[in-house]
């Protein structure tokens, strides 16, 4: 293993000497360590010159495997260490602005409380992060998931409401339509797929119904602000309003039709055993939201 480390370290650093800062050993023991594991396997894993080192075909297919095991091991040492003595390390995670504002950040505070010996990195946005690149454990998505290299359990389900304040109703009149909504000022979130039509099911079909409006943002809760300031129709996920519609302070309209119903989903990369601290907070957020109202529709895989 020691061999196998150093050599990864090598490949990774690029020299010698690299390696040797990052093992902590002198570049004299990582050169010895590189020699012995390649008489062992009696292949020449790299190409060694005064300026550099260039790895070979059969090093580059041992480096795959062997950056993959040793991976693998530091995260069963963790997690049996975890089980010894609490989760530790950092806990690195990205999700959608408004959703992490309203629910994650109350459970992850909830969850930090029993796990003292453990960091957090929370970085929210609306921009679909890149976990291998970005360094990220997991991500929350919201919506139909893009990507094909990654491991994905549904949290739960979340239904888009059509809401408005009832000022505004009164200055410009109820739709009775869903057509009725292209008469109307609405409220656009540029985080949508569409900000000229919003999507709706007819009959059973999908239909998308064009909109138009003064106000067009990248915010479900400021569409839901607006909403609140009668300055429109607005298009909202439900668990951004329906506490508002719940306490009158914003009006459903065409609860009768229909609207898309959007998966939030934990995703992680497919080629990385999860570590037990990331295992424990999925668990965790996945049991809160279904205990929660506005997430009833929740499915756990």
């Amino acid at each position: 293993m020691t061999g196998m480390k150093t050599f990864v370290a090598a490949v990774e650093t690029g020299s010698f000497t690299a390696a040797a800062a990052r093992m902590h050993l002198s570049p004299k023991l990582v050169s010895k360590y590189v020699g012995q594991l390649e008489d062992r396997l009696g292949v020449r894993l790299l190409h060694r010159t005064t300026r550099q080192l260039s790895i070979t075909s059969a090093g580059q297919l041992y480096y795959a495997r062997a950056a993959q095991l040793i991976e693998d091991l530091d995260t069963l040492e963790a997690d049996v260490r975890a089980d010894v003595a609490g989760l530790t390390g950092t806990l690195r995670l990205s999700a959608p602005t408004t959703f992490g504002e309203l629910h994650l950040q109350p459970l992850l505070l909830d969850f930090a409380k029993g796990h003292p010996d453990l960091t957090f990195d929370l970085y929210l946005s609306d921009r679909p992060v890149d976990l291998a690149e970005e360094g990220f454990d997991l991500a929350i998505r919201i919506g139909a998931l893009r990507e094909t290299n990654m491991i994905a359990r549904r949290l739960a389900q979340t239904q888009l409401w059509c809401v408005a304040h009832t000022d505004y109703l009164s200055q410009y009149g109820t739709p009775d339509t869903i057509e009725a909504l292209c008469h109307h000022r609405c409220i656009r979130d540029s985080n949508s797929r569409s900000t000229t039509a919003w999507p709706f099911l007819v009959d059973g079909h999908s239909s998308r119904i064009p909109v138009d409006g003064p106000f067009m943002v990248n915010s479900a809760q400021v569409v839901r602000n607006l909403a609140l300031a009668a300055q429109g129709i607005g298009l909202c996920p439900d668990y951004v309003v329906a506490e508002d519609v719940q306490a009158g302070r914003l009006q459903r309209l065409f609860p009768q039709a229909e609207t898309l119903t959007l998966d939030i989903h934990a995703v992680f990369l497919e080629n990385r055993h999860l570590p037990a601290r990331v295992r424990a907070f999925v668990d965790f957020v996945a049991r809160r939201l279904k205990q929660q109202e506005s997430f009833a529709r929740l499915q756990d895989d």
